[in-house]
């Protein structure tokens, strides 16, 4: 097995370590400091479960590496339409992409067959078709990460909490990909359970990301912040209701309280999004997939939803003031 983590930072570079560990051959793809670290000492993982390094092969080039059996996207989803060059190189006939993103994914209505929405392209996270001419939907394998790491510094990742990557097929089948790829992470010390409605994981992710994310960015506050003040848990509240009306419309139905969403991420502590995290940091927020195509499914099945739809148009004008405006920018 041979596999490519584009976009080797902390949780690339954090599965690409477990993936050698395992014995796959791994090609990681990263740049600047971080890459050259990578290439002298290796990936060097601080974790409470252990320490450990990998020296998997590493560079900038994708030519030098050419088609794998899987591409793990370790990209923020907002980068996708534009990693063309990146992916094309590591493509072959049967290459399955293993995205593991935030939010609602470029692929969401694809194999739902007999679904009114079927294949219908959402485009916050696929404005025109881009995203899918970059990345083909039937090369497509979700994944929902709860894992949380960071990059210490350059080719250090500490790993804080979490090893969980559920990964499933669109089309809801346990397919011989699925199963290829999860033995592979579960041999490398990760669990990877193959889900049939990978779906289910996206929105009880979700739940979380759609309040906590933006209001993160819009306040500065961490999670333990936000749950903690009586009026933003009543707002994160309010936000999350929104969202499990607009999952149910659109057939899913996220199997947690919305209480025990709001506890699960009080308990994290002071934490700050990655959304707040990347505002610090000057760089473009991921708030297409995460709050953006939210409210575009709201529209698709006439579900209203003012909180999301306010504090979208909020955090996409901070957006618009540090950063610029995104691809889709708010509707």
């Amino acid at each position: 097995m041979r596999i490519a983590i584009l976009g080797a930072g902390a949780i690339g570079a954090y599965v690409g370590a477990a993936l050698h560990r395992a014995g796959v051959e791994v090609h990681l793809i990263a740049r600047g400091p971080h890459l050259a670290a990578i290439r002298r000492d290796g990936v060097q993982v601080r974790s409470p479960r252990g320490d450990f390094t990998a020296r998997a092969r590493a560079t900038d080039d994708p030519h030098e590496v050419g088609p794998v059996d899987f591409v793990f996207l370790g990209l923020k989803a907002h980068a996708y339409a534009s990693a063309g060059a990146l992916v094309a190189p590591l493509l072959g006939p049967h290459t399955a992409i293993v995205a593991a993103q935030n939010g609602i994914p470029w692929w969401y209505f694809h194999g739902l067959t007999g679904h009114p929405l079927e294949d219908r392209r959402i485009e916050s996270v696929d404005p025109g078709g881009a995203t899918t001419a970059v990345l083909p939907v039937d090369r497509a394998i979700g994944c929902v990460v709860y894992c949380s790491t960071e990059i210490e510094s350059p080719g250090v990742i500490r790993h804080l909490e979490g090893t969980r990557f559920s990964i499933g097929e669109p089309d809801r089948t346990r397919s011989d990909r699925c199963l290829s790829f999860a033995e592979a992470m579960v041999a490398g010390g990760l669990k990877c359970p193959v889900e049939t409605n990978i779906r289910d994981d996206i929105w009880i992710k979700l739940m979380g990301n759609v309040a906590f994310n933006p209001l993160s960015a819009l306040t500065r506050a961490t999670l333990a912040d936000m749950c903690g003040h009586p009026g933003a848990r009543d707002l994160v509240a309010g936000m999350m209701r929104e969202t499990v009306a607009v999952a149910t419309a659109a057939g899913c139905a996220p199997s947690i309280s919305i209480e025990r969403r709001i506890d699960g991420a009080a308990k994290v502590g002071h934490h700050k999004t990655s959304t707040l995290q990347d505002l610090e940091a000057g760089k473009e927020l991921e708030l297409e997939a995460i709050i953006g195509a939210v409210v575009e499914l709201a529209d698709m099945t006439g579900v209203p939803a003012p909180t999301l739809r306010n504090v979208y148009a909020a955090v996409d004008l901070l957006a618009r003031t540090v950063t610029g405006p995104s691809p889709v920018g708010a509707r």
